[in-house]
Order: structure tokens, then sequence, then C-alpha cells
């Protein structure tokens, strides 16, 4: 059985060709063109489907309330869906959601909520109508079920339209790249929706703590001026940097273990702190508080040069080169926080693409390329998270790593790094 949307609403015309944002809306338009339904459907499945929720409903906890409207002669209730591509720029007021098309396919939802049709990406070249009456519910209900959940995580994707692909803009968006590879994301979406209004304010209620725009600001803030990661690894590493540029590049890591005690006791003896009446000696710290500093920035020392081992022997970092800094994993995330603050609506989009900017300058300010930036990203992330079991934490970035240095699309690959 073939689909068509109904004869009363025909498709709009648009001028040949129509470059889409996504492979997706690509997908669909071709599919669309040549009246192949079911490869339409088969699309849709693999999408994320974003819809307008009710903005005063939009905080409610474990429950969705659609924004319908009206079909063209009043009578029936619609709901848009969009793709990825197609979701319009954020503004104050407007939330969406996503679900997979399974999802809208469940009679329990559908008979209560009275909704006669969905209307997929309204008034684009790729715009369709799918009735929930039979038997046209029963064709793209059977590929939301066979498709299951859609999957992007590991892929490089962006937007061919309405997203940055030059200039700084651009630039600050792919110090991002890394997790928006590893998570599936549009890497050069400025304008983000992400996993949508709830997806986003959970995110970073469960992963940051943020639930207001203040804090959002504030850590946001942290990131840019690279004050979020440890201070301790920092001083490990610029000691290193200290020796290389002394001594002339490599680094012995017994002789930076013996400089870390050496610069340690030195300046345990030498404690002074800042007071209203200026810099006061203090009394210096216990032998035991510093031997046991001494120890735990050497066993640091021990991690980090496990990790460029292993970074060295799956190509992330060249022979010769060891990481710098671990600035990157705070920009990379200033990058990111920009954009999950936009989606969760703590921060306007203004406000997102000057942080977005400033993140990419500051790390072209950092690190010499791309590969430098991302060791030193892969390094922060892992020193936080990985606990040296180079599982999951750090094989998902030394993926991303890959496609980012080798694909062709790859915004590492068309964007200087200065």
């Amino acid at each position: 059985m073939n689909f068509a949307p109904p004869p009363a609403r025909p498709a709009p015309g648009h001028p040949a060709p129509w470059t889409a944002p996504t492979p997706v809306e690509h997908a669909l338009y071709e599919a669309r063109s040549r009246g192949d339904w079911p490869g339409y459907f088969d699309v849709l499945a693999r999408a994320k489907l974003f819809f307008e929720i009710r903005p005063d409903k939009a905080d409610e906890q474990d429950s969705v309330h659609p924004a319908f409207r009206r079909d063209p002669w009043g009578r029936n209730r619609w709901l848009h869906l969009y793709t990825e591509g197609m979701l319009p720029p954020p503004v104050p007021g407007q939330f969406f959601d996503w679900e997979p098309l399974r999802w809208f396919a469940q009679p329990s939802w559908l008979v209560p909520q009275a909704v006669t049709s969905f209307v997929v990406n309204p008034g684009s070249p790729c715009e369709a109508v799918l009735p929930t009456v039979p038997p046209h519910h029963a064709l793209w209900a059977g590929a939301g079920e066979r498709a299951g959940m859609p999957r992007f995580a590991g892929q490089l994707r962006a937007l061919n339209v309405g997203g940055a692909l030059r200039g700084p803009v651009a630039h600050g968006l792919a110090c991002g790249a890394l997790l928006c590879v590893s998570n599936g994301s549009l890497w050069n979406a400025m304008a983000w929706h992400g996993t949508g209004y709830p997806g986003e304010r959970q995110r970073l209620k469960e992963w940051w703590g943020i639930t207001t725009r203040e804090q959002w600001l504030s850590a946001l803030g942290q990131l840019l001026d690279c004050e979020a990661h440890s201070a301790v690894w920092e001083f490990a590493l610029g000691l290193r940097r200290t020796i290389a540029r002394d001594f002339g590049g490599h680094v012995d890591p017994a002789y930076w273990r013996q400089s870390v005690e050496i610069v340690m006791r030195r300046n345990a003896g030498e404690a002074t702190e800042l007071t209203a009446e200026g810099v006061t000696r203090i009394e210096p710290r216990p032998e035991s508080e510093t031997a046991a500093r001494i120890e735990g920035v050497q066993r640091l020392i021990g991690r980090i040069t496990r990790y460029e081992a292993r970074m060295r022997a799956d190509g992330i970092l060249a022979a010769n080169r060891y990481v710098t800094s671990v600035e990157a994993w705070d920009l990379g995330r200033a990058s990111k926080m920009a954009r999950w603050g936009l989606g969760a609506r703590f921060g306007t989009l203004e406000e997102a693409e000057r942080a977005v900017v400033q993140a990419g300058r500051s790390a072209a300010l950092a690190y010499r390329s791309w590969p430098d930036f991302s060791a030193g990203y892969i390094l922060g992330r892992c020193l936080h998270f990985d606990e040296e079991e180079f599982g999951s934490w750090y094989e998902e970035m030394a993926e991303a790593h890959r496609i980012l240095v080798t694909e062709e699309a790859s915004p590492w690959r068309n964007i200087p790094f200065r």
C-alpha cells in the first residue's frame, strides 16, 4: 500500500535542488520525491523526532505535554515533528523534547490525546503528514517498532545548512568536537537543542549540580578560565614544560619526580600567604604532610606517563610529543557547557556564542595544533574519570580522536587551529 499526504494538503513548492541540513533530511526528501513511503518511514524511524512542549508544563517531571496545533481547517489536532536539522533556533518561552517514532505509535498515548496526524518537518521539501488512523498508522508504526532507538554515538555529524563551518564560531565549536562525536551530536550546531529541554536540564543537574542560571554562569566562567580541573595536574605538567625548555626537550620521568620533590620542599619551607597587610610568611607545613603531597604528585607523574605511552601507541600523541597542559579538558567542556546552557534555557544564543568563541581563542593560545589540544583533553578526562582502567572513558575519546583526524569532513581537517 502506498502512503500519501491527504490531497487537501499538497506539498509546498520548492525550487530544486534543495540542500538538506543533514543526511537525515536529504534521505527523507529523496524517499518522498520518488514516492517511497516505506523508505521514508525507515529513515524517520532512525531519527530523533522533536516536538514542541507546553511552556507551562515544561518543567514537570515524568510526564510529556506536547503543544498541539489545529489543522488548516480548525477541526483536528495535529502535532508538528522535527528532525534535528529542521529545528528552529532556541528562543525564550519555546521548548522542545524528542522521542523515537515508535513512541508516537503507542495507541495508549494516541487515543487519549485525540491527535489525528503528525506533520513531519512542516513547510519543508521533506514534509509529510502521518495520519494516525488505519491503514496509515500501521505503516509508519511498523517502521518504528523495527528500528528501535536512534543511534548516533561515535559518528561525526554536522549541519550542512544552519551550522558554522568556518570562522571563530566554528573554531570554538570544534573545540567540543571530541564529545560531540562520542555522543553523536551535531558538532557545529550553535543553535543548540541537544537532547531537548528536559534532557539538557537533567544533564546539567545530574553531572554538574546546575539548576539555575547563576550556577550555569559560574560553571561556564570556571571552565573558560581553566579553573575547573585540578591545579595539581597543571603544576606537574608545568614543571615538566619548564624542565624541557631549560634542558632541550626530553624529560626523564625519574628526573621529573626528583624535581617535584625539590620544588615542593622548597615551597613548603617558604610558605607565604596574601593578607590585608601584604605577603606574610606562615609556618611551614609538617614534614609528614609535605612528604604525603610529594608522594601524591609523584604517583600522578606515573599516571601521566602511562597514559601518554598509551596515547602514543594509539596514534594520539606523536613519538616525540607529550601533553603540555590539560587546559583543553576545561576549554572543550566550556564549548559544550555554553551550548548545554542554551538548550536548558539558562542562557541566550548570544551568550553561548561569545563563550564558544572565547574557548576557541584560549585554546589557540594554549596549544599548537588540534592533535595537541586533543591529547590535553583526553588526558584531563582520563585523570578525572578513568583511574587507569583504559576503559570507555579513554576508548571513546581515542575513537573520536581517530575520526576527527582522519575523516575528510572533520572540522579538524578543515579549520586551521591557529
